[in-house]
Order: structure tokens, then C-alpha cells, then sequence
């Protein structure tokens, strides 16, 4: 007589389907994990690659106002013109370890007649939390400035804003506001400029951003550990019933016996742990 044919019952293959089905959601969380370790190694590559990169003129990188490719990111781009002042905008909720504040978008026309977007850097929330107190003025006259570029940021719906202020660097939406050609593929995050502007903007890049890709890995194989362990539960449960199914029987008996047996044996004796007490006093 199979003594194990109750494993094949219906409640337990519905057991074992449930068990399938935990371990191909693991499994898919551990692919995810996966490649969440391997963007981030890409990202790490691309700073790497690019955030020291040499300087190259702007329309040797972008030919043309939407020109851009993620695999710019943080590339090193230097444009002359002249700051447009008066087309200053504020991007609010921009929080540092310093504290809430506002990050400082000016538009630069270029020779060609187009606007590049130059964020200077970061100033604090004002007072009155509602603009900076004092926003450094850009240098009057033609610069030349070196940027590293960063593409447009999304669109958050139901973010609002009103005078010169922008709920993000979206620029569609700045070009719109502006009018006349302006740059949408990308903008440029202010690393230098000659004149030199007054101080007071924080930059915003002084050290190369990277990510951690450690956790990942670790997440990566804890979801496969989690897959097996669902299996070993099944596992588990159904010798456990077996046992119980079976208690009565000589050779099931027998085996019990001698679990308690290596069980008792491998267990401290009452001197061992009374001379273990001695040792530590």
C-alpha cells in the first residue's frame, strides 16, 4: 500500500500549485531586482563616462533645438551668449540638505538667436517661504559657460505655479511660456562660467552622482531563497502529516524513537549546563 498517496489528493496539489505560483512571483521579483542592479551599473557607467568628460561646443553635441540622447547625460557642453535676465525662472520645491529652496533657470541666447536653459544652481526658500529673499543676478554681457546636460524632466499633472516660477524643468512648457526657439531636448547644469557670476547660487553637481547597486543583489537572491523555502514548507508539511497519519505504525514508531534519541543526545545534560555556569561566574 502507497503510503504517500495522499500528497497527490486534491488539497494538496492545490498546495503545490500555490507553491508553483509563489515561486514564479519570486522568481519575477528576483528578475526585476536583477535588472534594477544592472541600470544602475549602467547609470554608474554613464557618470563615469561623461560627468568628466572634455568640453565639446553645444551644437557639435545637440544639432538641433530637440536633439538629445539619454546616453548624454551628464556630458560636458560649453556654449557662449548672452544671459536673458528678464526670462529668469524659479523651479520651487527643489530640497537640499540645507533646507527647502528653488533651483535658478536662466535662458542663454545663443549666435543663432535660439535660448539654451542654464540652471545657474540653488537658493534658499525665502522668509516668506514663498520666493528666495535674494536671487545673485546672472553676469551682464556675453559668457561662455560650460554645462553638463540633463535631459527635460516630466510633466507632473496637477502641479501648478504662478509669476516666474515652474513646478519642474519640463521644457515643452518653459519653451511655450518663453516663445521663440528654445532648446527642449535638453538643458545645461551650470559647472562654470567666464565672467564669473556674484556669489550666493549653491551649485548644484560638485561630486559625480552614482548609485548603490549592492542591495539589489542582496534582494535578488533573498526573493530566490524565498521561492525554495516555499518549497521546503510543502515539504515539511506533508511528511509532518504523514507522520501523524501513520503514528501507530512499527516502523513509524521506530523512527520516532530514534529522532528523540539524537534529539536527547545532542541536547545539554543538567552537569553540562551547571558546569557552564561554574565557567562563566
Amino acid at each position: 500500500m502507497n503510503r504517500w498517496g495522499f500528497a497527490f489528493s486534491r488539497r494538496w496539489l492545490g498546495y503545490l500549485a500555490c507553491a508553483i505560483v509563489f515561486a514564479i512571483a519570486c522568481g519575477c521579483l528576483s528578475a526585476w531586482q536583477l535588472a534594477r542592479s544592472k541600470e544602475a551599473q549602467a547609470a554608474n557607467a554613464l557618470v563615469t563616462a561623461n560627468f568628466d568628460s572634455r568640453a565639446v561646443p553645444l551644437a557639435d553635441a545637440l544639432h538641433g533645438l530637440s536633439a538629445y540622447s539619454p546616453s548624454q547625460e551628464w556630458k560636458r557642453v560649453t556654449a557662449t551668449g548672452v544671459y536673458l535676465r528678464d526670462e529668469q525662472l524659479l523651479v520651487r520645491n527643489r530640497p537640499t540638505d540645507a533646507g527647502p529652496g528653488f533651483e535658478v533657470l536662466t535662458p542663454l541666447r545663443l549666435a543663432d538667436g535660439s535660448r539654451f536653459i542654464v540652471d545657474r544652481g540653488w537658493v534658499p526658500t525665502g522668509s516668506n517661504n514663498g520666493n528666495p529673499d535674494f536671487v545673485p543676478p546672472a553676469p551682464a554681457g556675453t559668457v561662455t559657460v560650460t554645462v553638463r546636460l540633463k535631459g527635460s524632466e516630466p510633466r507632473i499633472d496637477g502641479r501648478t505655479s504662478s509669476g516666474n516660477q515652474v513646478p519642474t524643468i519640463e521644457l515643452h512648457d518653459i519653451a511655450a511660456r518663453l516663445g521663440g526657439a528654445v532648446h527642449t531636448g535638453a538643458y545645461g547644469i551650470l559647472q562654470s562660467q567666464t565672467p564669473p557670476g556674484r556669489a550666493g547660487l549653491t551649485p548644484l553637481l560638485s561630486t559625480p552622482p552614482m548609485s548603490d547597486v549592492g542591495l539589489h543583489w542582496s534582494y535578488m537572491i533573498q526573493w530566490v531563497i524565498f521561492a525554495l523555502i516555499g518549497f521546503f514548507g510543502l515539504g515539511y508539511a506533508i511528511r509532518t502529516e504523514y507522520r501523524h497519519r501513520y503514528e501507530d505504525e512499527p516502523d513509524v514508531q521506530e523512527r520516532a524513537v530514534e529522532r528523540e534519541r539524537r534529539a536527547a543526545k545532542k541536547a545539554p545534560s543538567d552537569a553540562d549546563v551547571e558546569d557552564e555556569l561554574l565557567n562563566q561566574l
